[in-house]
């Protein structure tokens, strides 16, 4: 299985390739991933590749990904390209009118592509006090319900739980219910 995680620096980027790491290896599963990135300080432009399964090279090649979770709606749209046909697309929609635009969606319906919009901002702003610093844990929680990774939700929840730091676990864990609720609500 092979995942382009994308954002902006800040977003937790790299604590869910770790997740999504964590589960792979305690199942025996080899695991290989690259961060690429421009500017990765808070605000940058991130992307990782991560790959669970025999691959020999780190990095996703254009049209070949199976997941696309995108914690930036426009880091999401910037990285379609990666996904392969049949590929799910987990996008936190701050603009869910661009994702209704005629030629993405005539893409997305070309490759079969299942594009699961959430409002991660909107939510977190609602029954987090706009604490957008769980952001991932939320989208983490959109991908367990989605069901797109062949990991039960209570592993990514239970990774989440192990990985996330003490002082922040139970936020961590708020969050990725609220995620898999509003995609759970959806399906």
């Amino acid at each position: 299985m092979q995942f382009i995680i994308a954002g902006v620096g800040g977003q937790g980027i790299l604590f869910a390739s770790r997740v999504l790491g964590h589960i792979a290896l305690s199942k025996g599963l080899p695991v290989n991933g690259s961060e690429v990135h421009g500017m990765s300080q808070r605000g940058g432009s991130v992307i990782s590749h991560f790959k669970i399964g025999p691959y020999a090279s780190p990095l996703v090649r254009a049209g070949e990904a199976d997941i696309l979770l995108a914690f930036e709606q426009g880091e999401g749209l910037r990285n379609f390209h990666f996904l392969k046909k049949g590929a799910v697309a987990l996008v936190n929609a701050d603009r869910p009118d661009a994702l209704s635009d005629p030629d993405l969606v005539a893409f997305l319906q070309a490759r079969a592509i299942r594009l699961h919009p959430i409002a991660g901002y909107d939510l977190l702003r609602e029954k987090m006090g706009g604490r957008f610093l769980f952001l991932n844990a939320l989208v983490l929680g959109a991908l367990a319900a989605a069901g797109a990774t062949g990991f039960p939700a209570h592993d990514l929840r239970g990774a989440v739980e192990s990985l996330a730091p003490a002082r922040f676990r139970d936020d961590n864990l708020k969050a990725f219910d609220l995620g898999f609720g509003a995609l759970g609500a959806k399906s």
